[in-house]
């Protein structure tokens, strides 16, 4: 499956850590809801349209633009998404997915799962590059080990495989990413890999 970005039992009850602020050194745990085609193209609270397809999130507080690692506390699953609206304003949730990254972390059957929160260290809004990177994501991992024995696996097959990092206050997480020359090369190549088996993300930075 290609997804793109411009990647179990439910809990009663969440505990809840001083929410994070965007400068990081704090982190927050509750319960992540995702939404999605009902509220395909309509504008989200910072004004954008809202793409059920983009790795982005709502959140009641946090800056728009901040980049969160959300980790599923189910199966351990983490993908990074950027605010861009505001919400979730039921019960006790903290977050609301955008579809595709609710399906990168496996929480699209259940609807609501316990999550962790990390603000990234680059979780500021981005500043403009004269020209984009192309890269086709195709796994992130707690452990460096895991990282490297898909990066080991990928460069058997494709060239420029790249094992980058990206931190947290409390944690880093390690990416498996295949750098493209431009967009219509990560699309040909997101398919490629999706067509071995990999569940991928389409990254432009």
């Amino acid at each position: 499956m290609v997804l793109l970005l411009c990647g179990a039992a439910l809990l009663t009850s969440c505990a809840r850590l001083s929410p994070p602020s965007s400068g990081g050194g704090s982190a927050l745990s509750g319960l992540a809801s995702w939404y999605g085609e009902d509220f395909q193209g309509r504008p989200t609270s910072n004004r954008e349209i809202y793409n059920m397809f983009d790795m982005t999130a709502a959140h009641k507080t946090l800056p728009f633009g901040t980049r969160v690692m959300v980790t599923n506390l189910n199966n351990g699953k983490s993908v990074a998404v950027r605010i861009n609206d505001r919400g979730p304003f039921v019960g006790e949730r903290i977050i609301d997915l955008s579809f595709a990254a609710a399906r990168m972390i496996d929480m699209v059957g259940c609807g609501v799962a316990p999550v962790r929160l990390d603000i990234l260290a680059d979780g500021s809004p981005a500043t403009a590059r004269a020209l984009p990177r192309y890269f086709v994501q195709v796994g992130a991992f707690i452990y460096e080990d895991n990282a490297r024995a898909l990066e080991s696996r990928l460069r058997a097959k494709y060239a420029d495989v790249v094992l980058s990092s990206c931190a947290s206050a409390e944690r880093t997480y390690f990416r498996v990413r295949v750098k493209a020359k431009d967009r219509d090369a990560s699309l040909r190549l997101a398919q490629v890999l999706s067509e071995d088996g990999y569940k991928v993300i389409l990254l432009e930075e």
